[in-house]
C-alpha cells in the first residue's frame, strides 16, 4: 500500500528524519558543520520549544536574515513546527526597506547572523514592531543568542501537538517580490502550495535520499527555498550550504551534486570558462575540443527539433563523449547531475545549446512568486531549446487575447499580504493569474516567453521588440558584460548601457596591460573594443531593427537591492532611464559617445 501524502511540511520532515536518522541532512562546504537527520530533528524540537518560551504561537511570523548555512534550515523548520511562518529577507536590503518588510509581515522576532545585527537594529526606526532579536553566531546588547533560546524551553510546550495542528492552508512562508516597480509585495505561500509544487520534481525524474543539492542562491528567493530546503524535508536529499556564491565552482567540484539549479549567469560563466581554458591549450587540443563541442551541440539541436541522427553521427558523439565531453563534465563537478535546471531569467539559446551539448541536461523553467515557484518545466529527455517547457501536474496555462500568459491551479498562492486590491488585479474571477509575461504556446504545449508585457520596446518606427531578447544575446556573446540595458523605446534605433563584470574585466585588463579600476576601464579603447566585438556577435543573431547601434560602458558597478537592480538582479528600468537620462540622450546625439565620457555621474 502506498504511503499517503503528508498533510504539511512538518509531517514530511518527521517522516524523513525517522527513516534515515544517521545519514547527513545538512553540511556546510568546509565541513565545519554537519547535521544528521536525528540531530536535525532534535535541534528542531529544542529551537521550537525555545521560541514558544519567547511567546511565539501558531500564526505568528518570524523574519530570517542569514547567509546560506545549516542553521537556516534548523531555524526555518523549527518555526514551522511551532505553527508559525518563517520568511527570509535579502541580506543586501537596507534598513529602511527591512523596516517596511517587518511592518508588512508583523513579525515580533528576527533571527539573524551577527554581521547583520547593525542593519536589523536600525530597521526598527523605519517600521515594524520587532521586539526580539536572536543571533545565531554571536551576541549583542539586548540580543539573545540561539543557544540561549534553546536552553530555555517553554515548560508547557507540547511539540507533537503543535506540529500536528498545522493545516495544509497555513502559511509556510512569505516570499517578497523583487519590487521592480515599487515596494515589494509579500506573497503568502501555504503548505498545500509547496506540496503541489513538489510534483514538478516528480515529473522530471523524482528525488530521494540519495540526491545531493547545493544551496547557494538566497533563501529569500522562492526557487532556492523550494529546491534546496523544502525538497530536502520531503525527499531526504542532502544539502550542502555555500555562504558565498563566488565559491560555486569550488562547491560543484567538492559536492558533485545530482540536482542543480543554475541561474542563466552561472551557465554563461561556465561556457566562458570552458572556452578560456580551451584557448590556453595547444592547436591540436583546441581542434579536438571544438570538434567535440560541435558534435555535442549538433546532437542537442537535433534532440530539441525532434530529429533523429544517423549511425555516423551517433558514432561521432560516442567518440566525442569518451575523449572530451565526459572529462569536461567531471572537471566542472557536473558529472553526476541528473536533474539540472535554469530559471529566474531567460537563458540565451546558444548558451543553452552549448551546455546541453556537454551532456548536462539543463531544463528551462518558468514561474513566478505568485505561483509558488515553477509553473512550467522542461524534461531531460524532451528539452526544447528556446522554451521553458510545459505546465505540470494539475495546473493549466493559456494565453490571453493580447498574448499574456495566464496560469491556474493548486500552485497559486494565497495572494499578497495586506493588499486585497492587488490580489484582484492579479487573479481574475475565473481563477487565472495574469503573469504580466507575453508568451507563445506551441502545438506540443511548450511555452516560450517573449518578454514582460510592460517592458516591450516600441521603436519610433512602430516595431515591437523584446529588450530581454536583445540583452540575452549580448550576455551570451561577451563574458565581459555583467548587465546590459537595451534603450530604444520611441527611439530611431537601439542603444545599450553596459556594466562590466568586475572579475572578468580585471582578468582582461591584466592580460592586456590595462591599468586602473573597473570604473576606469569604461573608457579604455581595448576594453571598449572587446565589448564592441561581443555586441557585433550579438547583432549578427538579431534582426536589423533589434541591433545595438551604439553603447556606453557605465563606470559604476550596480549592486543588488540598490537603485538599479532588485535583490535578485532584475533591472529597475524606470530608475535606470531616469538616472541615466542625460547619458542616454548623449548616446543618441552626434558624437554622443565622446561627450558621454565627460558626463557627471
Amino acid at each position: 500500500m502506498s504511503t499517503p501524502l503528508p498533510r504539511n511540511l512538518c509531517e514530511a520532515f518527521q517522516r524523513t528524519a525517522a527513516v534515515q536518522p544517521d545519514t547527513i541532512a545538512l553540511r556546510d562546504l568546509d565541513g565545519k558543520t554537519t547535521v544528521t537527520w536525528s540531530q536535525y530533528a532534535q535541534r528542531v524540537r529544542s529551537i521550537a520549544a525555545g521560541l514558544a518560551e519567547l511567546g511565539v504561537v501558531r500564526g505568528d511570523t518570524i523574519g530570517l536574515m542569514m547567509t546560506n548555512r545549516p542553521e537556516f534550515h534548523l531555524v526555518d523548520t523549527a518555526v514551522l513546527h511551532v505553527g508559525a511562518t518563517p520568511f527570509s529577507v535579502y541580506n543586501t536590503n537596507p534598513a529602511e526597506l527591512l523596516g517596511y518588510l517587518f511592518g508588512n509581515a508583523d513579525n515580533k522576532v528576527i533571527i539573524c547572523e551577527q554581521q547583520f545585527l547593525p542593519v536589523v537594529l536600525a530597521a526598527r526606526e523605519f517600521g515594524g514592531a520587532v521586539d526580539r532579536v536572536v543571533c545565531i553566531d554571536g551576541d549583542g546588547d539586548g540580543v539573545l543568542t540561539l543557544a540561549q533560546v534553546e536552553a530555555a524551553p517553554a515548560a508547557d510546550f507540547d511539540f507533537e501537538k503543535s506540529w500536528h495542528a498545522v493545516g495544509a492552508e497555513d502559511l509556510v512562508t512569505i516570499i517578497y517580490t523583487s519590487g521592480t516597480t515599487g515596494k515589494p509585495k509579500g506573497v503568502e505561500v501555504s503548505h498545500h502550495n509547496i506540496l503541489a509544487e513538489s510534483k514538478v520534481i516528480d515529473e522530471i525524474g523524482g528525488s530521494d535520499r540519495s540526491d545531493s543539492v547545493i544551496s547557494y542562491l538566497p533563501d529569500a528567493h522562492g526557487a532556492n527555498r523550494f529546491l534546496a530546503h523544502y525538497q530536502n524535508l520531503i525527499t531526504g536529499a542532502s544539502i550542502t550550504t555555500v555562504d558565498d556564491p563566488k565559491r560555486i565552482a569550488e562547491a560543484l567540484a567538492s559536492v558533485r551534486p545530482t540536482i542543480f539549479l543554475g541561474v542563466p549567469r552561472v551557465w554563461v560563466k561556465i561556457k566562458a570558462g570552458i572556452e578560456a581554458s580551451v584557448a590556453e591549450g595547444s592547436i591540436v587540443e583546441q581542434a579536438l575540443a571544438n570538434w567535440a563541442f560541435g558534435v555535442g551541440r549538433a546532437r542537442a539541436r537535433a534532440n530539441s527539433e525532434r530529429r533523429s541522427i544517423g549511425i555516423a553521427d551517433r558514432v561521432q558523439h560516442a567518440v566525442a563523449e569518451r575523449l572530451v565531453l565526459s572529462g569536461v563534465r567531471a572537471k566542472l563537478g557536473l558529472d553526476n547531475v541528473r536533474i539540472a535546471m535554469t530559471g529566474a531569467a531567460p537563458i540565451p539559446e546558444e548558451v543553452h545549446e552549448y551546455i546541453l551539448g556537454l551532456g548536462i541536461p539543463v531544463a528551462g523553467g518558468w514561474g513566478m512568486t505568485e505561483c509558488t515557484c515553477a509553473a512550467t518545466i522542461d524534461h531531460g529527455d524532451s528539452i526544447k531549446i528556446g522554451t521553458v517547457g510545459r505546465v505540470f501536474g494539475d495546473n493549466e496555462v493559456r494565453l490571453a487575447e493580447d498574448g499574456e500568459l495566464l496560469i491556474r491551479g493548486p500552485i497559486l498562492s494565497r495572494g499578497y499580504r495586506k493588499e486585497p486590491e492587488k490580489n484582484a488585479e492579479a487573479i481574475d474571477s475565473d481563477g487565472w493569474l495574469h503573469s504580466g509575461d507575453i508568451g507563445e504556446i506551441d502545438d506540443e504545449g511548450y511555452v516560450k516567453i517573449i518578454d514582460r508585457k510592460k517592458e516591450l520596446i516600441i521603436s519610433a518606427g512602430g516595431k515591437n521588440m523584446s529588450p530581454v531578447n536583445i540583452e540575452s544575446a549580448i550576455l551570451a556573446s561577451s563574458s565581459l558584460v555583467a548587465v546590459a540595458v537595451t534603450i530604444g523605446d520611441a527611439r530611431p534605433y537601439n542603444t545599450a548601457l553596459i556594466m562590466l563584470d568586475p572579475d572578468v574585466a580585471a582578468k582582461f585588463a591584466s592580460d592586456n596591460g590595462i591599468v586602473g579600476s573597473t570604473a576606469e576601464f569604461a573608457n579604455d579603447p581595448k576594453m571598449r573594443g572587446a565589448v564592441q566585438a561581443g555586441i557585433d556577435t550579438a547583432n549578427a543573431k538579431l534582426s536589423r531593427v533589434e541591433q545595438i547601434k551604439k553603447f556606453a560602458i557605465i563606470p559604476e558597478t550596480w549592486m543588488p537591492s540598490g537603485d538599479y537592480l532588485t535583490p535578485k538582479g532584475s533591472l529597475k528600468r524606470k530608475s535606470i532611464d531616469e538616472a541615466y537620462a542625460e547619458l542616454i540622450d548623449a548616446i543618441y546625439e552626434q558624437n554622443g559617445l565622446e561627450r558621454a565620457k565627460d558626463l557627471p555621474r
